[in-house]
């Protein structure tokens, strides 16, 4: 027997059942669902600096549990003094069983720890069921020893369904248990 992570098992015994409801759809199959949650992390100072690309890779990898790679330069802007191909950023895409752990661990440790934390934005939808969220400390992640952080880098977390609309993305993060603000205060 192989470990499901519980964010799974909810998703498969509860959330579909109250999508499809909420929702009419025919099939099982037309519930929207998680695909993949990409985390992307840019460095502004890593055209002067090379070892902050190295120190960025390593604390990627340890918050997503899985190997981060580099991001490279496509074009050459001379006034950021850019070369085409020369690392400036990290990115990893999760998906299966580590997305779900990853989306357990930033919903249950990472987002409470976050100062003055009132809940996610829910207008940073693109149109398709696509969400993305901005983080500007990766110290809110536990797996990150604070002690050993000589910069403190933001990143982005994108988090791509397989929902038609907005509306359907948003009840389905809701359901997963992404905390949003309330409309009402």
């Amino acid at each position: 027997m192989s470990y499901i992570p519980n964010l799974k098992t909810r998703y498969n015994k509860e959330i579909v059942p109250t999508l499809k409801e909420k929702f009419n759809y025919g099939s099982v199959m037309q519930v929207p669902k998680l695909q993949k949650i990409c985390i992307n992390q840019g460095i502004g100072g890593a055209t002067q600096d090379k070892k902050l690309v190295d120190v960025a890779l390593k604390e990627l990898s340890q918050i997503a549990g899985q190997k981060a790679v580099p991001a490279v330069a496509k074009k050459s802007v001379s006034n950021f003094k850019l070369r085409e191909g020369m690392t400036i950023g990290a990115k990893v895409t999760l998906r299966n069983d580590r997305m779900y752990e990853f989306l357990e661990r930033l919903i249950t440790v990472a987002l409470p720890r976050v100062r003055d934390f009132r809940g996610i934005n829910d207008k940073s939808f693109d149109g398709r069921g696509n969400y993305s969220l901005g983080i500007q400390e990766q110290i809110i992640f536990p797996e990150i020893n604070i002690d050993q952080v000589n910069k403190i880098t933001g990143m982005d977390i994108t988090f791509v369904t397989t929902a038609k609309t907005d509306s359907e993305a948003l009840a389905l993060l809701k359901e997963l248990g992404l905390p949003f603000k309330n409309q009402n205060n």
